[in-house]
């Protein structure tokens, strides 16, 4: 069994505790010690990393996650990449979030049906490295819902698989579940990216959200939405739908409704798309007028308002952005650590929560992982220099000396930090 101590780090554990030194044992593929007592943990036969200087952390996690988006300017882009293709652009896509501190991703839609749990399926067999992932089915909407890219004249794919009434719900449900995806995710409401169905539409019905959950929980699978409208945040919370994005227009009665259930549902605010239209629409050759024109600056102020208040009543929120568009590239995603603090009133150590041990419950994993505790899974990062006092150091993969999935070195740090390798005890 592999033994590496990480010495002299300064440890974000992620309980809320601010940082402290210790020493760190992790033994095969779990965390064996954390000892503040530096020095004292028994280091023979172990790889010993000098991490003095840096921030001993979790393993991320991306709560909305696409690895199967490629960096298309527009959804019906993704349906014309061949299936070959776009398997070994998926795998690159998992490389990339490795590089960049992800350890783990809670895929929000896969786009197209089987390539999440493809990739999942050989990252769990060992036939590469990659994050751990929960893999989730094509976004099932309804016609004329988002994802519907569809022409009187002229069929076309996107990311999406279109239900329509109880029954077809049912049955794309249950296809889903046949090929084994982990999650299933539905569009509740439209989105102001698209032009016939707008974020404050709820084309989803109550019942197609009911059959899709009944379906889902059924099989032990978790619901995921696309929920815009205050109308369908409310009708998700009815239905028991597990993780719901976006929620930037709920009103007050939505978020009573989900303060109350909020030990029953996780949200993910998805601002990634946002933030990069608002501060960065000319890289992409859009004006500032033609964004306020399309009311982008006030569901930009709305969204902000919202999280602050969802922050106040405890609700419990992921970080992830929708990065995979041509606007949001992956590897940007630790952008939302930043955007927690910056414009949602979170203190940086509860925004590196929220992207560590909050996600790692996301993903099943509470009490297993997502924070640095004896017992737990070896998914950690060391960071050169403080996170807690600059979250921004993340957004660098070439401040992330080490990234450890599973107890594995995906990136060896001695390849810049000075390693020893003690010898055994009859040497």
């Amino acid at each position: 069994m592999s033994r590496i101590l990480i010495r002299n780090a300064m440890v974000f554990d992620a309980t809320g505790a601010e940082p402290y030194p210790a020493d760190v044992l992790v033994e095969g593929n779990r965390i064996r010690a954390v000892a503040t007592d530096l020095g004292t943990v028994d280091a023979i036969g172990a790889d010993v990393i000098d991490a003095t200087g840096m921030t001993l952390m979790p393993g991320m996690v991306e709560g909305h996650s696409h690895p199967t988006f490629t960096g298309v300017s527009e959804p019906a882009q993704l349906g014309e990449i061949p299936p070959e293709e776009h398997l070994i652009m998926t795998i690159k896509n998992t490389r990339v979030m490795l590089d960049h501190g992800f350890t783990s991703l809670f895929e929000a839609a896969s786009a197209k049906l089987r390539l999440g749990v493809v990739t999942r399926n050989a990252i769990n067999a060992g036939d590469f490295i990659g994050p751990r992932m929960r893999a989730a089915s094509p976004e099932i909407t309804t016609t004329a819902g988002l994802g519907d890219e569809r022409r009187v004249h002229l069929y076309r794919e996107s990311f999406a698989l279109i239900a329509d009434g109880v029954d077809e719900m049912r049955k794309v449900a249950r296809l889903c579940m046949r090929e084994g995806v982990d999650n299933l995710k539905i569009n509740v409401s439209g989105d102001d990216f698209v032009t016939h169905a707008k974020a404050r539409i709820t084309p989803m019905s109550r019942a197609e959200i009911a059959t899709a959950v009944e379906v889902g929980h059924e099989f032990g699978r978790m619901l995921v939405a696309h929920s815009r409208s205050a109308e369908s945040v409310k009708r998700c919370v009815e239905a028991g739908v597990d993780c719901i994005y976006h929620c930037d227009q709920s009103d007050e009665e939505a978020l009573d409704m989900l303060e109350r259930n909020k030990h029953k549902h996780y949200v993910g605010p998805a601002f990634g798309l946002l933030y990069n239209l608002m501060y960065e629409h000319e890289k992409i050759g859009i004006t500032k007028a033609w964004l306020i024109e399309r009311g982008f600056d006030k569901a930009f102020e709305v969204s902000c308002e919202t999280y602050h208040q969802m922050r106040k009543r405890g609700i419990r929120v992921v970080i992830g952005g929708d990065y995979g568009f041509a606007f949001t590239p992956q590897g940007q995603n630790a952008r939302d650590i930043s955007h927690f603090v910056r414009f949602f009133g979170y203190t940086p150590n509860e925004a590196l929560q929220c992207a560590t041990r909050v996600g790692a419950d996301l993903m099943g994993l509470k009490g297993q992982c997502g924070e640095v505790r004896e017992g737990y899974l070896a998914d950690l990062l060391l960071v050169k220099g403080d996170v807690v006092a600059d979250v921004s150091l993340l957004q660098d993969k070439d401040n992330i000396a080490m990234v450890m999935t599973d107890g594995r070195l995906w990136k060896d740090p001695r390849r810049s930090i000075a390693r020893e390798k003690l010898p055994l005890a009859a040497e």
